[in-house]
């Protein structure tokens, strides 16, 4: 459990990482795109201002007359558009689409008339910026700012100033770097595609994108990401409308290769994962093995103490063996009777212990009142002494070095009682109560409603001498009450601690 809790825990650690790597990972490209949206509108910013001036100056170049009179005309129109980036080509076309002055060393004469950035400035406009075109005179993808021409009033033609897509967008892609799969562009307000690197398959309408139909009605820049309907890439979409013209400037970041960290650092989880793995399995089979070996040495130690307590047992059952030999070998002596009963009941006492613990496997303590209780069974059988016995004991666990001498005294007190105390013939009782008392003292009580007697004529024999031994080695005090029946009070340390 402990091994599957780390493994579900370094689970949840990777996994909160990994999390965090990713949202890291699109926030950078977010950020990237923004960036590479601003560079963007500040190109197509600079481009429109160019080329509004360079369309102003060609128109001033021109004169009132747009009939071509010299080459200098020419020149001055190459002058004009000099400062224009990328492969710039300008012309002058009269009313009819005729074309009157172009930079365009492969020009020809082709009609424009069907041209938006022509047919608006004939019906009035005053400047056209086109959608993304195809050109007629080489077929690249190109866009152009147009300029209404009048003269007198009325209108007179169009300067027109057109770029090669690829020229324009080209370095502004590579200076951004979003990845292989991003684009760069910019589009009308309406829109229409203008101008778009890598190029566009052609003319694209995108007034019913997302951009157009959920974005900039909301806000003129932001981000979003999409799945592009052009080609189907997954890429991060960075918008930003430009400042003082109808255009949106647009940078598409490589989604994929914008976290292109966090697949490193899935990498790198999926090796501390294998590496955790097999770790952790090896630690499981090292567990599994000492687990193992450490039932192999439970079961034999369970072994060793099964024998231990067998042995034990069978000790113990040979010790009550042998002084029930001893009791019946004083029988077979010339004593007399008394001493002979005085004899066997003590070693019925010492047998009683032997025998409750090899019955009861109890190898280092006894109950207390099992104990007794048997102690006294056997006396009063062995008497045939017709009495009641009451117990008050307490649940006490006795130690095994305690009770011998404890059963001694039991024997003794009992043996008296049963001899002395019902003489008259009266019906006997006995209590027997035993109170712990302290950590390991205990208070012994016996007393019965016999004759009782005086203890100033008790006579000093062996059983008293037993009996104060007894209390001793249990280092205790003891005192008799004979006015009422018997009693005998002693204190002793007899409790298993």
């Amino acid at each position: 459990m402990i091994i599957i809790a780390m493994f579900v825990s370094l689970l949840l650690m990777l996994g909160l990482w990994l999390n965090t790597s990713y949202r890291d990972a699109v926030r950078r490209n977010e950020e990237r795109a923004i960036a590479a949206s601003k560079i963007v509108a500040s190109n197509v910013s600079l481009l429109d201002s160019l080329a509004r001036q360079a369309l102003q100056r060609i128109d001033e170049t021109l004169g009132e007359s747009l009939t071509p009179q010299a080459s200098a005309t020419v020149r001055n129109i190459n002058e004009a558009v000099a400062d224009l980036p990328g492969q710039v080509k300008a012309y002058v076309v009269d009313e009819k689409g005729t074309t009157l002055y172009s930079t365009d060393p492969m020009v020809k004469p082709i009609n424009i008339v069907d041209r938006p950035y022509f047919s608006d400035l004939a019906k009035g406009a005053k400047q056209h910026i086109s959608s993304l075109l195809i050109s007629r005179l080489n077929g690249e993808q190109i866009f152009a700012f147009s300029r209404r021409l009048e003269r007198n009033g009325r209108f007179a033609g169009a300067a027109v100033v057109s770029f090669e897509v690829g020229a324009v967008l080209a370095d502004v892609w590579e200076a951004v770097n979003l990845g292989p799969n991003s684009t760069v562009s910019f589009v009308r307000s309406d829109g229409q595609l203008v101008a778009r690197y890598p190029l566009a398959d052609g003319p694209l309408d995108m007034s019913k994108y997302v951009l157009f139909t959920d974005y900039l009605i909301n806000t003129q820049d932001g981000t979003y990401e999409a799945i592009s309907p052009v080609d189907g890439a997954h890429r991060i979409v960075a918008y930003r409308t430009v400042d003082g013209t109808r255009l949106i400037a647009l940078a598409s970041a490589d989604h994929d290769f914008g976290i292109q960290r966090f697949w490193r650092d899935v990498t790198v989880a999926i090796s501390v994962l294998v590496l955790a793995s097999v770790s952790l399995l090896a630690a499981g089979q090292w567990i599994r093995h000492l687990r193992r070996r450490e039932a192999a040495q439970s079961q034999l130690l369970q072994n060793a103490i099964a024998e231990n307590q067998l042995l034990l047992r069978e000790i113990h059952h040979r010790v009550k063996n042998n002084l029930q030999a001893v009791q019946s070998i004083i029988q077979l002596q010339r004593l007399p009777a008394e001493i002979q009963r005085s004899l066997a009941d003590r070693i019925s006492s010492m047998v009683a212990v032997h025998e409750q613990i090899y019955r009861h496997d109890e190898f280092s303590r006894l109950c207390a009142r099992d104990l007794i209780a048997s102690v006294v069974e056997k006396l009063v059988s062995a008497y045939g002494a017709a009495v009641t016995v009451d117990y008050d004991i307490d649940e006490i666990a006795v130690s095994t070095d305690n009770a011998t001498p404890l059963a001694l005294l039991i024997s003794e007190l009992l043996t008296n009682i049963l001899k002395y105390a019902f003489t008259d013939g009266r019906e006997g009782r006995i209590s027997i109560a035993l109170k712990s008392i302290g950590e390991r003292r205990a208070r012994l009580t016996v007393r019965d409603n016999g004759v009782g007697f005086d203890p100033q004529t008790m006579q000093q024999g062996m059983g008293s001498r037993l009996i104060r031994g007894v209390v001793n080695q249990l280092n205790g005090t003891h005192t008799f009450d004979g006015s009422d029946g018997t009693t005998f009070t002693a204190e002793l340390d007899i409790v298993e601690s």
